[in-house]
């Protein structure tokens, strides 16, 4: 027994001289006279394949920091974006951070600079449609905005502004070497924006976003700096209390292993590097509201105006272009194209597709165009790009009857005998089949009012008049050709019509 203990305790040695050995082999093969861990990583073995990667030093460090003091949400998985809970118009602190190093940024230093502050919404749906939910917003609160500074309560901030068509962001001024922190609060709640169903409907989730720029050569705010958002949710006052109290007892609840596939809940609420939002910064050079967009109209171009007796469902007589002048082409600029969205009733989305040429907005699917606008506007856009027009449910090309010279008879079809005048048809186009939208059409065009037109009868064998109803209307055959004349009434108040 103990000759097999000795043997364990020479095994063991031995295997420690070895391991020991190992390393010191690595140490002079890095000509190194002790083991560093940092040499060890260095080996090619250790390095990344993607070469391409920035390293430490190269990697960007952000001039700023946003921290809003609100707890995060523990109900939250681990490689998910955290979410922070809001009480409706309770004010939250945002401290605005100077998070440069030495010599980062130089030409801000001693200067202010710009940020606006918004609240927007967190699903790309919504956000395609972000100027129609908001309309919606003001139409149900009006004079109420979405988000407000709390001035009294913020620290460090100059010359802030609203802007009255913008009631999801404010802006001011502030200077990165001193202390400042923006005081906010948030007065739309997130079952605001969700389809009404029965109660208790899930409330969608909007992100606050910090966007701050510093002054272009002329003194504007409109070079941009940094961008940094954070997602949230809002609820009626001590909702968020109670909704973050929910959590944090469904999490103590769950088992130990499960834990661990979650976030826990931090005090503050750091906003991440994002894209800014993609509007254009005001100039904030001096206190007059900024003007509306104007925008150039083309040359008129030369295009024939359309008969005053036409009939057409796109010839209204009103001076209206037709539908061929109205169609957008490809080769339109960004603002030819904001005035086609202007005269074809598109206002409200001139802004989304501000930067937009025709050939863009051509390119864009019915789909595309229903998931940014909606079905409705979607399919409106849609077939107003297309320049597809309403088409008329029945067509029918008439001529009024002349007395034939030497009792010579019209030929049907504009057919003419060797000496008579062509006889020259006139199309109408019947939106509705009913007999009453015959004779308003006829009036239209061979100008007899209206009101003296009692019956419209239709030529039937042997010369028997049949008074046209409704039914006989919708057995027309599209593009059916007609004579007619004219006969007083019996008793001399007004005419009959006779289609032949």
């Amino acid at each position: 027994m103990a000759w097999v203990l000795k043997m364990d305790e020479v095994i063991e040695s031995g295997l420690v001289h070895d391991f020991d050995a190992s390393l010191s082999g690595i140490g002079q093969e890095l000509g190194a006279g002790a083991y560093s861990m940092s040499d060890v990583l260095a080996l090619p073995i250790f390095k990344q394949e993607d070469s391409s990667l920035p390293l430490d030093d190269e990697t960007k460090h952000p001039p700023f920091q946003y921290v809003m003091c609100a707890a995060t949400s523990p109900a939250v998985k681990l490689h998910d974006e955290t979410l922070t809970y809001l009480n409706q118009g309770q004010s939250y602190e945002i401290r605005m951070l100077d998070n440069r190093k030495m010599g980062d940024v130089p030409e801000i230093t001693g200067k202010l600079v710009k940020s606006i502050i918004r609240v927007v919404f967190h699903d790309r749906r919504l956000q395609y449609t972000e100027h129609q939910q908001l309309e919606g917003w003001k139409w149900n609160r009006p004079g109420d905005r979405l988000l407000d500074l709390d001035i009294p309560m913020s620290v460090g901030i100059i010359d802030t502004r609203t802007n009255p068509s913008q009631l999801n962001a404010v802006e001011f001024l502030w200077d990165p070497a001193k202390r400042t922190s923006a005081f906010i609060q948030v007065h739309c709640i997130s079952t605001e924006f969700t389809p009404r169903k029965h109660g208790g409907e899930k409330g969608v989730p909007f992100r606050i976003q910090v966007d701050t720029f510093k002054q272009n050569e002329n003194g504007e705010y409109t070079d941009h700096l940094h961008s940094a958002s954070c997602q949230i949710k809002v609820f009626k006052p001590k909702g968020a209390d109670r909704k973050q109290k929910t959590d944090r007892e469904k999490m103590e609840k769950r088992a130990a292993h499960e834990k661990e596939k979650y976030q826990p809940s931090y005090d503050t609420t750091v906003l991440t590097e994002c894209s800014p939002w993609p509007d254009t910064p005001t100039a904030y050079v001096n206190n007059s509201p900024s003007a509306a967009p104007t925008f150039t109209s083309p040359p008129p171009s030369a295009c024939s105006v359309p008969d005053s007796n036409s009939s057409s469902p796109n010839h209204q007589g009103d001076g209206i272009p037709q539908a061929s002048s109205e169609q957008l082409q490809p080769s339109a600029t960004i603002q030819e194209t904001q005035q086609w969205l202007l005269k074809n009733r598109f206002s409200s989305y001139t802004r989304l597709f501000s930067n937009f040429l025709g050939a863009d907005l051509l390119k864009l699917t019915k789909e595309d165009l229903v998931q940014i606008c909606g079905a409705a506007d979607g399919i409106r856009l849609y077939n107003s790009l297309k320049s597809r027009s309403v088409r008329p449910r029945l067509t029918l090309y008439v001529c009024r009857e002349q007395p034939a010279p030497q009792g010579q008879q019209p030929v049907a079809g504009g057919g003419d005998s060797s000496s008579a005048a062509p006889f020259v048809y006139h199309a109408i186009y019947l939106e509705e089949m009913v007999a009453s939208e015959v004779a308003r059409k006829l009036a239209l065009v061979f100008n007899i009012p209206f009101h003296q037109i009692n019956q419209v009868y239709r030529q039937g064998p042997t010369g028997i008049h049949i008074l046209v109803s409704d039914q006989m209307v919708q057995n027309f055959q599209d593009e059916s050709c007609f004579l007619f004349s004219t006969v007083k009434a019996e008793n001399g108040g007004g005419v009959h019509i006779i289609l032949k």
